[in-house]
């Protein structure tokens, strides 16, 4: 089993034990070991997984050889990586550490356990290769994230919750999510600054969501 880690933020680690976040992201730049996931390189896992009614563990730092610490509910690929949402245990001691230290920030990365299954070399680098086909075993927190364009959908949580992010973090949103960093500096500029100078309530952010989605075919 290989591995590969993400950096995440820990802003949608509920009181409750919900966490979510990407487990992988695709494209961008080629990891440590030289490797880029592709997009539908999970979709053959999942949809066995899917068939089975099973879904790829919860491990603390791939500690295969330990009781899973919680279990993952979804997990699907959109256009940024593969997406997970779970729960952690929180009344079993060992996951309630882990919810502890991802609360309180001192833990921030995912990282999955895999197999690969078929993989492609680049045209133009040598030593790069393009993942297109993988078996997913698990998806553990982890202490060490390794990349830090998996970042949790926490900005979406903040919003949703009748909170606002901050200028910084909504534009580092936007260019996630694919605006160039003029269109991410103008929509942040002339929208949620316009809030941000205001009192927002809960109807008033979940409406600037709403406005964002529509226009951005989210």
């Amino acid at each position: 089993m290989l591995r590969k880690g993400f950096g995440f933020e820990v802003k949608d680690v509920s009181d409750e034990g919900v966490v979510e976040g990407y487990g992988s992201v695709f494209g961008g730049a080629p990891d440590s070991y030289g490797d880029i996931v592709r997009r539908g390189a999970f979709a053959d896992t999942l949809a066995k997984h899917a068939a089975e009614g099973t879904m790829p563990l919860m491990l603390w730092g791939h500690q295969a050889g330990e009781v899973p610490i919680g279990q993952w509910d979804e997990m699907a690929e959109d256009r940024k990586g593969l997406f997970v949402k779970g729960r952690i245990d929180i009344e079993d001691p060992l996951g309630s550490r882990v919810h502890r230290a991802l609360k309180a920030r001192r833990t921030r990365g995912l990282s999955i356990g895999y197999e690969t299954i078929a993989s492609e070399p680049d045209a133009k680098r040598e030593h790069v290769r393009h993942l297109t086909k993988l078996d997913l075993w698990e998806v553990s927190p982890v202490n060490f994230p390794a990349q830090r364009r998996a970042q949790v959908t926490g900005v979406k949580a903040t919003i949703e919750a009748g909170q606002l992010p901050s200028l910084p973090e909504f534009e580092e949103f936007l260019r996630e999510a694919g605006f160039t960093k003029t269109q991410a500096t103008a929509i942040a500029g002339k929208g949620l600054s316009h809030l941000l100078r205001g009192e927002p309530g809960r109807d008033q952010a979940a409406d600037f969501w709403s406005a964002l989605r529509a226009q951005s075919g989210a």
